[in-house]
């Protein structure tokens, strides 16, 4: 997305070590909006900028993948009028931003029970990921409708019908075929998970993809969020040493691939 961001705010970062996927579960714009005596719908307004500034970053940093838990399955729970004023949001926000993505070579892509959404909703979701589909330069990928469970539910019961009709062997299934059975198959799993707000759940967001995610809690809500934390969050992240089940020196004992 267009940005007037000069590139040296980046400098800190090292190219080699930045994660191709950041997944972040936006929290805190209710309370944002109760700490200034506003409603919830102003809060998520706010946040929704946030959204642009987060979006900005990471194109201009070079983030492949964004991944943005917008609405849950538990979130068609709450009060109506609330659930009528975020779809509001949701389509003028894909209103808005699709020009800046196509101008910035971002798809846009979604995951969840799309189905469930409001029919206004789903068909300008569907335009602007159909207008950017051929779009290269990042993924912003929106959960919306999303729950981590029912996309387990959703993944289990594909491949037990392709098992009974013979298509598949039990013996032949593994981590990766369950992987390829996911809302999330055309994209790697998620370096990084950052939620805001300072709640210490992941709230059934990627059950599957973040076994092995690197996870940051900040205790900022979500409208005051912004690129400076999240540059800082990037850094702690390449301090890290990731060791997907190994202990350090084996890490340092393997051999790199030219």
């Amino acid at each position: 997305m267009s940005s007037n961001t000069s590139s040296s705010s980046y400098n800190n970062l090292d190219p080699a070590k930045l994660p191709s996927h950041v997944a972040i579960i936006m929290d805190g714009n209710g309370r944002w909006a109760r700490k200034r005596l506003l409603n919830r719908i102003q809060g998520h307004e706010k946040g929704s900028q946030t959204v642009r500034t987060i979006v900005r970053a990471c194109r201009n940093i070079g983030i492949p993948y964004l991944t943005l838990y917008a609405f849950s399955t538990e979130n068609w729970q709450r009060p109506k009028s609330e659930v009528i004023a975020l779809m509001t949001l949701l389509k003028k926000f894909l209103d808005s931003e699709q020009k800046e993505m196509l101008d910035n070579n971002i798809r846009l892509y979604a995951i969840g029970q799309i189905e469930r959404l409001p029919e206004n909703v789903r068909q300008a979701l569907h335009k602007v990921m159909e207008l950017t589909k051929k779009n290269d330069g990042m993924t912003l990928n929106l959960a919306l409708s999303y729950g981590g469970r029912s996309e387990i539910l959703k993944m289990v019961k594909e491949i037990a019908i392709k098992v009974k009709d013979g298509g598949m062997d039990p013996d032949s299934i593994t981590p990766e075929i369950i992987s390829e059975h996911l809302y999330t198959s055309q994209m790697p799993d998620p370096d990084l998970l950052i939620r805001t707000s300072g709640e210490m759940r992941i709230s059934n967001f990627l059950l599957w993809q973040i076994a092995y995610s690197e996870i940051y809690i900040t205790d900022t809500l979500w409208p005051d969020f912004g690129k400076n934390e999240f540059l800082r969050i990037l850094k702690d992240y390449q301090q890290r040493e990731r060791r997907f089940g190994k202990v350090g020196t084996q890490l340092k004992e393997m051999p790199k691939v030219i």
